[in-house]
C-alpha cells in the first residue's frame, strides 16, 4: 500500500464533519514538522485552522485546502461505514475521500518526496488549512489570509486539491471561479381571506411579474474564460399552509453565479432597479459569497500543465464552472491559484470515492509542478 494510500486512508477515517477537524490536521502537522515546517494553529470559534511554512524566501507556493466534510446523508444507502475507509475495485470509499482527504494526502507526501529529494530547495512551501469550508467559511481560510497579510506574508502561488476532474484525475484543471452573489427578497403584501382579495394584498401576485423579468433578462454573454452570468431562484416561500388565506409576504431566495464582465455593485442596481419599476413593497438583504476570479495562463498554470503532460501523459483543459471555492479568499491578495484534484463526479454524495491509482498520480503531479517553480 503506497503512504498516499495509508495517509487517505488515515483521513477519512476521522469523522470531520464541518466545522469538526476530528485530529486531521494534527496529523497533518506532524508529518510537515518532521520535514522541516514551522506550523501555528490559528483557532477562530469553533473552527481549527493551521498555517505551515517551510523556507523564509520567495516565491512561496502554498498548498490550500480543508479537512472538513459534509454530512453523510442516509447512512443506509451507504455500501460501507461513510468513516470506515473501504476498498473496492480499486476505489477508495469513505465520506471526503475525494472531497478533499485524498488531495491533501497527495500534498503531504508530494512535499515529503520533494522535501527529501531537494532539502535546500529555493522559494519556500506553505499550507494554509480549515475545516470551515463545507460550512459558512467565516472562521476558516478568509481569517487565515488576513492574519498572513497583517504578518506580511505573501502567497505567491497557490495550489487548491478541490476535486476539479472530470474523466481522470488532471483532466481539468479550475484557473478561476465565478463570482457568486445571494440575494434575499422579502415581498410585502396585506393577508386577507381568499373570498375577499380587495381587503387583501397579495405579494405572490405582485412579484411574480418582476421575476419573470429577472428570469428572463440576458446578464451578459460570458466571455473567453466565463460562462454567461446565470440567474436562479433557490426557495419560495408563502402562505400559512392554509388554502383559503391570501399570504402576507413573499420570500425568495436567489443567486447570481457571475463572470468578470459583472460586478456585484451592477447586479444589485438593475435588480433594485427592476423591483422598484414594478412598485413593490420589499426588504432585499445581499450576500456575497466571492468575487470572481483568473488566473491567466502563466507561470502556475504553465508548471501544471507541463506536469500533468509528463507524470500522467495527458492534456488538461483550463476551466472556471463549477461552485465557490477557498481560492476566492485567497486570489484578491495578488496569488496565483489553481484548483487541481480528483475526479468531482461522487463528491457531497452517498459513496463517495476516489480512484486509489489517482492518490499517487496527483502526488506525482504535485510534486512536479514543486520541482519546478522550486528548484
Amino acid at each position: 500500500m503506497s503512504e498516499t494510500l495509508e495517509l487517505a486512508k488515515d483521513l477519512v477515517g476521522r469523522a470531520s464533519v464541518t466545522p469538526e477537524d476530528a485530529g486531521c490536521q494534527k496529523l497533518m502537522r506532524e508529518r510537515l514538522e518532521a520535514i522541516g515546517f514551522r506550523s501555528e494553529n490559528l483557532a477562530f470559534g469553533d473552527v481549527s485552522n493551521f498555517w505551515a511554512r517551510r523556507g523564509d524566501r520567495r516565491p512561496l507556493l502554498v498548498f490550500a485546502g480543508h479537512t472538513d466534510v459534509v454530512p453523510t446523508g442516509p447512512l443506509e444507502q451507504w455500501h460501507s461505514d461513510p468513516f470506515t475507509p473501504d476498498i473496492r475495485d480499486g476505489m477508495l470509499y469513505g465520506r471526503g475521500a475525494a472531497d478533499m482527504k485524498g488531495s491533501l494526502a497527495a500534498m503531504i507526501t508530494a512535499c515529503e518526496a520533494f522535501v527529501a529529494a531537494h532539502p535546500n530547495h529555493q522559494g519556500s512551501i506553505g499550507f494554509l488549512i480549515t475545516s470551515d469550508e463545507e460550512g459558512p467559511a467565516v472562521d476558516g481560510t478568509l481569517k487565515v489570509v488576513d492574519h498572513l497579510v497583517k504578518k506580511g506574508e505573501h502567497i505567491d502561488l497557490c495550489l487548491v486539491g478541490e476535486p476539479s476532474s472530470s474523466q481522470r484525475a488532471g483532466d481539468v484543471i479550475k484557473n478561476g471561479r465565478r463570482g457568486s452573489l445571494n440575494g434575499n427578497l422579502l415581498v410585502h403584501g396585506k393577508q386577507g381571506h381568499v373570498a375577499y382579495p380587495h381587503l387583501a394584498t397579495n405579494p405572490v401576485h405582485l412579484a411574480t411579474p418582476a421575476l419573470a423579468e429577472l428570469i428572463s433578462i440576458e446578464w451578459d454573454q460570458g466571455n473567453e474564460h466565463f460562462p454567461p452570468t446565470s440567474f436562479q431562484i433557490s426557495n419560495l416561500q408563502a402562505g400559512t399552509g392554509a388554502e383559503n388565506i391570501i399570504p402576507g409576504d413573499f420570500g425568495i431566495m436567489f443567486n447570481l453565479r457571475y463572470s468578470t464582465e459583472l460586478t456585484e455593485q451592477k447586479i444589485r442596481d438593475r435588480i433594485h432597479a427592476i423591483l422598484d419599476s414594478y412598485q413593490l413593497d420589499y426588504t432585499l438583504e445581499w450576500r456575497l459569497s466571492g468575487e470572481p476570479f483568473l488566473t491567466p495562463a502563466g507561470e502556475l498554470v504553465d508548471a501544471a500543465r507541463d506536469a500533468i503532460r509528463e507524470v500522467i501523459d495527458i492534456e488538461t483543459t483550463l476551466s472556471t464552472s463549477g461552485g465557490t471555492s477557498d481560492g476566492r479568499f485567497i486570489a484578491p491578495t495578488g496569488a496565483q491559484v489553481l484548483e487541481l484534484g480528483p475526479i468531482n463526479a461522487t463528491i457531497h454524495q452517498v459513496n463517495e470515492c476516489v480512484a486509489v491509482a489517482a492518490l499517487d498520480e496527483l502526488s506525482g503531479i504535485y510534486r512536479r509542478i514543486l520541482e519546478k517553480l522550486l528548484t
